[in-house]
This record gives C-alpha cells, sequence and structure tokens, in this order.
C-alpha cells in the first residue's frame, strides 16, 4: 500500500467556498477508482483548529502502486494540476493502515509528519506506529488510521479519519473532510 498527499495553499483571503464547490462538484468521479483504498478531500481554513492556511489538500490511501501511477497519469490529475498548478506529491510507504466499516461517517482528518532519528530502530517503531493505527479503530476513537514511513527523507505520517474533531497537539494539520472516495462494493 502506498498513501499520498499533495497541498495546495491558498491565499489568506481566498473564498474556500470554491473548494467546497469544487469538492462536492468533482468528489464523487473517483468514487469506485481503480486499486483506491480511499481518497479524502481535505481542506482548512486559516484559523480554525489552529490552522495557518488556507488548505486543499487531498488525502489517498492505494491499494496498489498501479492506482497511483493511472491516477497521476489521468485526466482527473491532469484537470487538478491546471486549475492550481503541479503540487509536490507527497508519498509514504504504508506500514500499517486499519479502515472502520463506518469510515463513511468521516468529517474530520489530522496528519502528523513526524522525523525519524538517525538510525532509529525501524522495526520498534513500525510495531508501535501499527499497534496504534489498529488501536485507534478497534477502540472505536477513530474511523481509519494509517502509518507510514518515507525513506528519501526519513520522515513518518500518522493520518487519521475521525467523526468529531479531537483535540490535537501543535505539530498536527487539522481538516475538514468535504467527501469520501471508496472502492465501489
Amino acid at each position: 500500500m502506498i498513501a499520498m498527499q499533495y497541498s495546495f495553499t491558498m491565499p489568506a483571503d481566498y473564498d474556500m467556498s470554491i473548494i467546497d464547490r469544487r469538492i462536492r462538484d468533482k468528489g464523487p468521479l473517483l468514487d469506485g477508482f481503480p486499486n483506491l483504498g480511499f481518497k479524502a478531500y481535505l481542506s482548512a481554513r486559516k484559523g480554525e483548529f489552529g490552522s495557518r492556511d488556507n488548505l486543499y489538500a487531498p488525502f489517498y490511501l492505494w491499494q496498489k502502486p498501479e492506482g497511483v501511477s493511472d491516477f497521476l497519469c489521468g485526466p482527473a490529475f491532469q484537470t487538478l494540476a491546471g486549475a492550481f498548478g503541479w503540487p509536490q506529491v507527497r508519498t509514504w510507504i504504508v506500514w500499517h493502515a486499519e479502515v472502520s466499516g463506518d469510515i463513511a461517517a468521516a468529517r474530520f482528518a489530522t496528519r502528523d509528519n513526524l522525523q525519524m532519528e538517525p538510525y532509529a530502530p525501524l522495526d520498534d517503531i513500525r510495531q508501535v506506529d501499527s499497534t496504534e493505527a489498529e488501536a485507534d479503530v478497534r477502540a472505536g476513537s477513530a474511523l481509519a488510521s494509517v502509518c507510514g514511513f518515507e525513506p528519501t527523507t526519513w520522515t513518518r505520517v500518522r493520518f487519521r479519519l475521525w467523526r468529531e474533531i479531537p483535540v490535537s497537539g501543535e505539530h498536527v494539520q487539522a481538516y475538514r473532510v468535504g467527501h469520501l472516495s471508496l472502492p465501489r462494493a
């Protein structure tokens, strides 16, 4: 599995209802996209939940690498890049992804990017992060939980989908979920 996110920072005075409308209109187009675990259409408004910026920042969980490739080479991404510019696309190798049967009820998301110390015990970190991801969903506190790492910059990601916005730390970016694209049943 691969996790992926790109983000567009909008001006402070940007009318975020434009992003809301785009999510509402374009979101369903990726419902059932091949090899997609889920796509969370995310936005954040400056000052809300501690966000420093207005953001449009979709997060994806891909079941297979072909899904990433097909999406990035396809017309949906080409249209997006034409509207907002060519973003830096961040990817992470997924250590663990836990998804609740109630994922469609997600209204909020949090993402934490963490730097790893040089020569950190990767297997130990993977085990701890995977256990936490599984526990968050099994306890019912999160509707989905993804953890992974990126070995070029040696960073980790912790991504969660929530019914209600949780209290989060200073390093955590919180978002509203405008739409959730899921695999076809």
